[in-house]
């Protein structure tokens, strides 16, 4: 992104920016809905080795509101072998053309029941799971959210999921 670019993601330069208005609660929970129902990718956060953070991006697949959200990815991945020994995670959605972010945190449970499989299959999955939904490679990422942190802007805003 340009300077001009960040620029106007922004607002302009310093001395033209107004102070936002603050969001309530209602926009803010409605801004983030957006930005999740937008997003064609979104960043997993889990606990990774030696107290580092890992980040991975996954295709937006599939949510309940901003409560559930599930992924699929393969059963003998680094992600899968991290949340089997430590479950808190967290997802993370961006507009960079907005400058818009939101991050979610919760947990997450891995599936792999057929349901859930089904859920999520898409023609042409086959290349990563050449068996289809009983590959026992494939796996459905089912996170819960608790809370959330919306940043807007100037505005960064924490709320609980209910």
């Amino acid at each position: 992104m340009s300077l001009d670019n960040l620029k106007k993601a922004i607002g302009g330069t310093k001395e033209r920016r107004k102070k936002p208005a603050t969001l309530t609660k209602q926009e803010v929970m409605a801004q983030s809905l957006e930005l999740v129902e937008n997003s064609f990718i979104c960043m997993l956060g889990t606990n990774g080795g030696a107290g580092f953070p890992n980040i991975k991006a996954l295709l937006n697949l599939k949510h309940e509101g901003l409560k559930k959200i599930w992924f699929s990815t393969n059963t003998s991945s680094k992600r899968v072998q991290q949340l089997k020994k430590d479950n808190k995670a967290c997802v993370y959605y961006v507009n960079e053309k907005r400058f818009k972010g939101l991050m979610l945190l919760g947990t997450v449970e891995i599936l792999q029941d057929n349901e859930s499989k089904k859920m999520l299959w898409a023609e042409g999955a086959e290349v990563y799971y050449p068996q289809g939904i009983e590959d026992p490679d494939y796996s459905v990422l089912n996170f819960t959210a608790k809370q959330g942190n919306y940043y807007q802007g100037l505005q960064n805003v924490d709320f609980e999921i209910e």
